[in-house]
């Protein structure tokens, strides 16, 4: 074996680093920080092309998106300042604002599919697909709901606590809550549905709730899904009535597929060209910047299929290094909820890591053929300003419940930063086992105090004959 070359001596190196207090504070900032930049760069290199052939400037998305960036950045540092009580708090005004939004979009959907448009406008508003246009800024209220889902979820959880055995518990208010945004969401984004399905499942799990709930949501998950892939007829989604089931075609496209030939001219021509690219990238790829298949070839190159533009330009090794820093992310989010003694943090960390790393799975899985297409966006890669924000936030609660964790807690209090890093950055955390206590219970109407009641061996003497006995017998030990 070469000199310095130690497998043992190297674990244990990494042992003791991952046993530092902040070492999920700083493994969430560097996986995030560096799938950023990554994602930066990506849509740099897949909209340079169409963004010159159209306005004459090959940096138009690559500002937009680094604008939604900094957005993010000061989302991400205002959620790491925020306790726990905040989020708790945040749960409800977040799910009834994502909830109205989601409302508003289908309703003038519905108006535009009855007027025949593309799209509905009343005043400011305007309603695309998956988008509110609110005042010339773009809105996804599907991302938002799973932002709110998480917190409210995990805060309705831990309320209930060792009552979520009963199925009534889970059944009020949880179940009616999560259909009516399965409903909201699921009809116009199935991908989306089935991240809010992974959001439901990872704070059950978390819970501890038993396995036939967990086979009872599938069976129901599964009839949800197959209803929603069969209303797409009727104008579900970017269906249309009368028209082919475009849902349905991607599912007989996975599990039988055609032949490559006819994929040119139907339905399975994205994900035909996107193995294309995949092919072309080889091991190392063609270089950054040089890919073919974003001349126009490849459908959504800058979005849901922006993993095949990355694998065509960096090839396998730069697919590796991706997900390697989803693996690290998915593993520091775990290692989060597992560390946290808080049952809500614990409930939010397990959701938020569930639902980042089922939407990466489920875009790769996709692009690469494993998964049927859901037309998701892959996270921090994908050009998209409101799910860069949304998601760099959930990064934010994260990185505030890293900190929160006993013993990084206890080593920013022993050791704590200056006092202007604290009010630039992030405020120390509250050391565990410093909680309020309980208050006792009030006394039921017409009860004795505690003050008053009389002991056994009392006699119904003069009070103050008592009192005198008492102050005797003290005074008589003073003596001695």
């Amino acid at each position: 074996m070469p000199r310095g070359l130690d497998p043992v001596g190297g674990l244990a190196a990494l042992r003791g680093l991952l046993d530092r207090p902040l070492a999920s504070y700083y493994l969430l900032l560097s996986s995030a920080g560096l799938l950023l930049l990554i994602g930066l760069t990506m849509v740099f290199s897949a909209t340079s092309v169409r963004d010159y052939a159209e306005n004459g400037n090959a940096s138009t998305s690559l500002v937009k998106q680094a604008i939604f960036a900094v957005i993010g950045i000061v989302a991400f540092w205002a959620c790491q300042r925020l306790p726990a009580t905040t989020y708790r708090t945040l749960g409800r005004p977040l799910l009834f604002t994502a909830i109205g939004l989601l409302l508003v979009l289908n309703l003038l959907l519905a108006y535009a599919r009855l007027t025949k448009q593309d799209s509905a406008q009343i005043g400011p508003v305007e309603a695309r697909l998956l988008w509110l246009f609110v005042g010339g800024i773009q809105v996804q209220p599907s991302e938002l709901a799973k932002f709110a889902l998480v917190l409210w979820g995990a805060h309705v959880i831990a309320r209930k606590g060792a009552a979520l055995g009963w199925w009534r518990e889970l059944a009020t208010p949880l179940f009616p809550v999560v259909g009516l945004l399965f409903v909201l969401v699921g009809y116009n984004d199935l991908g989306t549905m089935l991240c809010l399905l992974a959001v439901v499942v990872g704070l059950l799990w978390a819970a501890g709730v038993r396995m036939r709930v967990f086979g009872t949501l599938s069976v129901l998950g599964l009839i949800g899904v197959g209803l929603l892939i069969a209303v797409a007829s009727l104008g579900a989604g970017s269906g249309a009535r009368g028209e082919e089931n475009y849902r349905f075609a991607r599912l007989t496209s996975f599990f039988n597929p055609p032949d490559p030939q006819d994929c040119k001219l139907e339905g399975c021509y994205q994900i035909y060209q996107g193995r294309l690219a995949i092919e072309h990238g080889g091991w190392f790829g063609v270089g950054l910047g040089k890919s073919s298949f974003k001349f126009g070839w490849l459908p959504e190159a800058h979005n849901d299929f922006i993993f095949a533009i990355l694998a065509e330009e960096l090839g396998v090794v730069g697919c590796a290094v991706v997900l390697s820093l989803f693996a690290v992310l998915a593993y520091t989010g775990l290692r989060i909820a597992r560390r946290v003694d808080d049952p809500f943090r614990r409930l939010a960390a397990a959701a938020a890591t569930t639902w980042l790393v089922s939407q990466a799975v489920i875009n790769i899985g996709g692009v690469v053929g494993l998964l049927p297409i859901t037309g998701l966006p892959l996270p921090f890669i994908s050009d998209g300003g409101s799910a860069l924000v949304i998601t760099l936030a959930a990064i934010g609660m994260l990185a505030s419940f890293a900190r929160a964790e006993p013993d990084a807690a206890r080593a920013l209090h022993a050791r704590p930063p200056a006092r202007w890093v604290r009010l630039l950055w992030a405020p120390l955390p509250p050391l565990p086992g410093r909680r309020r206590r309980p208050a006792a219970p009030p006394a039921a109407r017409g009860s004795v105090p505690r003050s008053r009641e009389r002991r056994p061996d009392d006699v119904a003497a003069p009070r103050g004959v008592r009192l005198a006995r008492t102050r005797r017998g003290s005074a008589d030990e003073r003596r001695r």
